[in-house]
């Protein structure tokens, strides 16, 4: 025997026979389908869009970068790093993320699953939650977080709620490292303090014991004076000698010539003294103006990290807060008429002709048991 072939246009007997029963479950599916789809609720769904940051950015020692020109820029950038990435979204669908929002915004109320501290209602609660939540990497390189709920501006609100604990938590992961930079910074300056006034204070003792204040005008007051003191003496000392001038004068001469270039001589400023100080207040000062100008920076950078740690410097940057959305997202109405009215008529000629197969089997074993 061959075996019965089947095609589409073999179907239409079938449909003609059955017609009757093929409309009336194609008209209970309409029927159904039609109140299934006007109970159903509206869905809104709100969207935010947003960058992540490199957190290395934000440490208070790379907050700004000094260009060639000597200007202050700031060195915070989008990240776009697939571990700044994963970073976001492994913290957006973090279970202390959802506890905060469910907390925040009364979900187990208005869920109507139970109320806070139940162990089953608590976790019925936050799996409605996540299934409502998407946050994904879309292809620009940026993250997009979704939330949708019957009440469109709740969906909003949740939304940048969201963008805003996860600012917040992504900074905290930096938090304790940028506090131990500035302890570190503060540390730094007041080190620096400390040797400042160390070598401050050297410098005015070596100028009092030497008498050097200005080496440069010092030096060339020390050398006119000896040089003119030492001429008068040598004249006096000639004119003594070819039997005129002062004795007197002639000694006057020599003591100042002596305070000028002993110690002892009684001047405060004389050339002993300033050749001996010379090269331990040159040092003093060249280290004086080094200690300086590293305290300078080091306070400099100090405020900049102070700066940086209280100003909370967001770690995202937000392309699009969420809004309320005009119109619903779910459900399709006609569409879940249309496909409830398709599945319900192949299903029906699937069993017709199943049942139509069934019966012409039972007809040819039948009228083979029992011949004519």
């Amino acid at each position: 025997m061959s075996a019965r072939s089947y095609s589409l246009l073999g179907l239409w007997p079938l449909l003609r026979k059955w017609r009757r029963p093929v409309l009336g479950a194609l008209l209970l599916a309409i029927i159904g389908s039609v109140l299934v789809a006007l109970l159903l609720p509206n869905i809104y769904k709100s969207t935010a869009v947003f960058y992540p940051t490199n957190p290395e950015t934000i440490d208070p020692d790379r907050l700004v970068e000094e260009r060639s020109n000597g200007n202050l820029v700031p060195s915070l950038t989008p990240g776009g790093r697939a571990e700044d990435l994963d970073r976001i979204i492994t913290i957006g669908q973090s279970q202390p993320i959802a506890e905060l929002i469910i907390k925040r915004f009364h979900l187990h109320e208005h869920y109507k699953l139970g109320q806070p501290g139940d162990e089953l209602a608590d976790q019925y609660v936050l799996d409605e939650f996540s299934s409502n939540l998407s946050i994904v990497h879309n292809e620009r390189d940026a993250i997009e977080l979704t939330f949708q709920d019957k009440d469109k501006v709740l969906a909003a609100q949740v939304v940048n709620a969201m963008t805003q604990a996860i600012d917040s938590f992504n900074q905290q992961l930096t938090l304790e490292n940028r506090r131990k930079i500035i302890d570190l910074y503060r540390e730094r300056a007041n080190f620096l303090e400390r040797e400042h006034s160390q070598i401050r204070d050297s410098l005015i003792r070596f100028r009092r014991r030497y008498g050097i204040y200005g080496m440069q005008m010092e030096s060339r007051y020390l050398a006119k004076e000896i040089v003119e003191t030492e001429t008068a003496l040598r004249q006096a000392e000639g004119e003594v000698a070819a039997g005129g001038g002062s004795a007197a004068k002639v000694a006057g001469l020599r003591r100042a010539l002596r305070g000028l270039t002993q110690a002892d001589g009684g001047n405060a400023l004389n050339l002993e003294n300033f050749t001996a100080g010379n090269d331990e207040l040159t040092t003093l000062a060249i280290r004086f103006q080094d200690v300086q100008g590293r305290l300078v920076r080091a306070r400099g950078a100090y405020e900049t990290a102070r700066l940086a740690i209280s100003g909370k410097i967001s770690s995202i940057y937000v392309v699009q807060k969420a809004y309320p959305a005009a119109r619903k997202s779910k459900p399709i109405r006609w569409l879940i008429v249309v496909g409830s009215v398709v599945v319900t008529f192949v299903l029906a000629v699937v069993f017709i002709a199943l049942l139509e197969a069934y019966r012409r089997n039972a007809s040819s074993e039948l009228a083979a048991t029992y011949p004519d």
